[in-house]
């Protein structure tokens, strides 16, 4: 009976395991030898899945308020001294321009690469509906085009101007964190 208490805990402990080894890939090689990660921030991009559906960051407050959660993140990331961001401007895929990055299956790896960076960072913001938003931000391996990280927060009772709270909520208390990446 004693053993079969003490299984839950062996997963638990590896689960915990798995969660700090991926906190410690996001901070990749580089950050070990003390030199800056190369990150490609992307512009943040909106999914809407509210009532009234199908708008990709169309809007001119849309786009202010996804441009501004851009620039918190860059801000953060850069202020850190752990990242270097590498402009994204640059990036002429179909992906990077239509701003589908977060669902271009496989395609982040590869656009980030021929940009010199070292990981990517996107930032998606999901419209529930217009007072309810959630927001995800992930970071990737160049190399590999996997992901090493994700942090979420939801805005509840917010509105598109919350967008670069978000963002700046996610890199102070999540992403860039004391023992965070």
């Amino acid at each position: 009976m004693a053993i079969m208490t003490f299984v839950p805990w062996i997963g638990a402990i590896g689960r915990l395991f798995v969660c700090v080894l991926l906190a410690t890939t996001a901070a990749g090689a580089s950050a070990s030898a003390g030199e800056p990660i190369k990150v490609a921030v992307y512009p943040f991009e909106l999914e809407d899945f509210s009532a009234a559906g199908g708008v990709v960051a169309t809007d001119e407050r849309d786009a202010k308020y996804l441009a501004e959660a851009t620039q918190e993140a860059k801000q953060w990331l850069a202020d850190s001294g752990k990242y270097t961001v590498v402009d994204t401007a640059g990036a002429e895929d179909e992906a990077a321009k239509s701003h589908t990055m977060h669902s271009c299956s496989g395609c982040v790896g590869p656009i980030t690469k021929k940009l010199g960076a070292d990981q990517a960072a996107i930032g998606t913001v999901t419209r529930i509906s217009r007072t309810e938003y959630t927001m995800l931000i992930q970071f990737f391996d160049a190399d590999s085009g996997e992901p090493v990280a994700r942090y979420f927060t939801g805005l509840r009772m917010g509105a598109d101007y919350s967008w670069p709270r978000g963002a700046r909520w996610l890199m102070k208390n999540r992403i860039l964190a004391k023992d965070g990446g």
